[in-house]
């Protein structure tokens, strides 16, 4: 099964030309995704191809009309899957929800400009609002290029080593553990010893001490509804934190 994204965008070469680089450029030469870009402007009627108009009770901004936004997406021709708007006040996109939509055939994007969408499109059309932080952006391509980064990743094959999403950040509802690599010694700081002992079963309650000690100190919100066991509490003990940890003095 190959995913399909569709996005609605008034500015679709900033979505197709990111789309065609690095992972999910690659994934998407190999046929493990399709994107179709639409530009709604295409949908307009009138001499000026308007889209927006000011909005109703006054105030600053322009409001996207919801005309061609329904247009386009009725022009789709078949179910555009999950229709997702990407609005500073939906729903937070997680990597759950990343896994979610990594499951679907099929999936549509509807990136918003100005001040935002009449409300009466996203009641009529859309199934969710997604939001990808709390700041606002120009426009919703980079919000949709972030799902679509974040799913596609997820598709079997797309990267070279699976582990890697396995382990990564939210992977297990923590954030990711920190990474050495060569060389052993740098500005005063080394690679933890444990990491060069060559005892796997070591490194991994390392490993899983210090995911634990990076959600305590910068997200602890993550743990807010699974509190650390017996178990985790003997990781800690056993292995002090090494974020932020200060140089070496040898």
């Amino acid at each position: 099964m190959t995913l399909r994204v569709d996005v609605l965008s008034l500015f679709p070469d900033a979505v197709t030309s990111y789309a065609s680089t690095s992972v999910i450029g690659r994934a998407r030469e190999r046929g493990l995704w399709e994107l179709r870009v639409h530009d709604f402007r295409e949908a307009t009627s009138d001499v000026h191809r308007s889209v927006d108009d000011t909005p109703y009770g006054g105030g600053a901004g322009m409001v996207l009309r919801p005309e061609p936004l329904a247009a386009t997406l009725e022009g789709l021709g078949e179910q555009p899957g999950p229709v997702i708007a990407l609005t500073p006040s939906g729903r937070p996109f997680t990597q759950a929800r990343a896994r979610e939509l990594a499951r679907e055939s099929h999936f549509t994007l509807v990136c918003g400009r100005y001040e935002g969408f009449d409300r009466r499109f996203l009641d009529e059309c859309a199934d969710e609002e997604m939001s990808v932080g709390d700041f606002v952006l120009a426009g919703g391509e980079l919000a949709a290029l972030s799902v679509i980064e974040a799913v596609v990743r997820l598709i079997p094959g797309a990267l070279g080593n699976a582990e890697s999403v396995e382990e990564e950040s939210f992977s297990g509802g923590l954030l990711e553990y920190p990474h050495y690599t060569k060389p052993a010694l740098w500005r005063g700081r080394r690679v933890p010893e444990v990491l060069t002992s060559g005892d796997h079963a070591r490194i991994a309650r390392w490993r899983r001490a210090q995911a634990l000690w990076t959600t305590l100190r910068r997200r602890p919100e993550l743990l807010a509804h699974g509190a650390i066991t017996e178990a985790e509490r003997a990781l800690l003990e056993e292995f002090p934190a090494v974020l932020d940890a200060p140089a070496s003095t040898d």
